[in-house]
């Protein structure tokens, strides 16, 4: 059987410590804040982003794709451990230009290597890539090629879903994604909005108004239909154990069998904190958005 090494990025919100306990190997992106550059999850963890980011006042944080370089040390790396073949799951090449660093790292390498190392791009970000990244991790162990792996995680990345509800429109104003006079009106009228990722790309999945709406909004589509997986995300958001609570309720899916993470560097300065909300895997060829 051939032994496989898998690889994801620091914007899966993947930490390190957890990273190596199950099995995969997590490549930095970068996080600068004026003239202080950090690798994500190296030498800035994801609870001392927000100390950082909080200490920062109106210094908004800038991300930056892993190089090359760093693609090309992993890959070295695992194969000097003794891996067969690689299969990297990444961030959607539409948020980031990191999975496009993998494949230049990936011709960098003989020709004989660049065919057992695997790209694939998740179409999506934190948890959702851990979620994928971990399918690698388990259909390896249960025996399955490269390739089989690679085609089953394709299959299966549609039916993940991202919901994040946001606290405040600051953070989309100051990454760009939405205007100032946008962001002004979106707040005075406490819009809460609710973002999700479709076909690669962030989009808005509802723009309820005042937290209660937010959450009650939330849990309805995290919960329907049930899913197959939770992943539940925040960035030091209160209440997540409540929340995880409240949504074993409604969607039926065990409470003791979701876990909760802290958003990192990667992905936190465009979601601000105080946001909340999760990934989950619908059933197969789910065709609910």
């Amino acid at each position: 059987m051939s032994r496989i090494g898998v690889i994801t990025d620091s914007a899966s919100d993947l930490e390190p410590d957890e990273a190596r306990q199950r099995g995969i190997l997590v490549v930095p992106l970068f996080v600068t804040f004026g003239d202080r550059e950090y690798k994500a999850g190296v030498d800035l963890s994801n609870r001392e982003f927000w100390r950082e980011l909080t200490a920062a006042g109106n210094a908004f944080p800038k991300t930056a794709a892993a190089p090359p370089g760093a693609f090309r040390d992993a890959y070295d790396r695992l194969f000097a451990e003794g891996v067969d073949d690689i299969v990297y799951v990444g961030i959607g090449s539409k948020l980031s230009a990191t999975v496009s660093s993998a494949h230049v790292a990936r011709d960098g390498l003989s020709e004989e290597r660049q065919s057992h190392v695997h790209i694939v791009d998740s179409e999506g970000a934190s948890m959702g890539v851990t979620l994928l990244a971990q399918m690698a991790v388990d259909l390896a162990a249960q025996g399955r090629s490269a390739p089989e792996i690679v085609a089953e995680v394709e299959r299966r990345r549609g039916d993940v879903k991202f919901f994040v509800a946001l606290e405040t429109l600051e953070y989309l104003k100051r990454g760009g994604r939405i205007s100032p006079a946008r962001a002004a009106i979106g707040n005075v009228l406490s819009v809460k909005p609710i973002i999700t990722i479709e076909d690669g790309v962030v989009d808005t999945a509802d723009r309820p108004r005042t937290r209660g709406k937010a959450r009650e909004r939330l849990l309805e589509l995290l919960s329907d239909p049930k899913p197959d997986q939770v992943w539940l995300l925040h960035g030091e958001a209160e209440g997540m154990n409540d929340f995880a609570a409240d949504l074993a309720a409604r969607s039926g899916f065990p409470r003791e069998k979701m876990s909760i993470h802290l958003i990192g560097p990667s992905i936190g300065p465009h979601v601000g904190p105080g946001s909340y909300g999760g990934v989950v895997l619908r059933p197969a060829s789910s065709a609910k958005a």
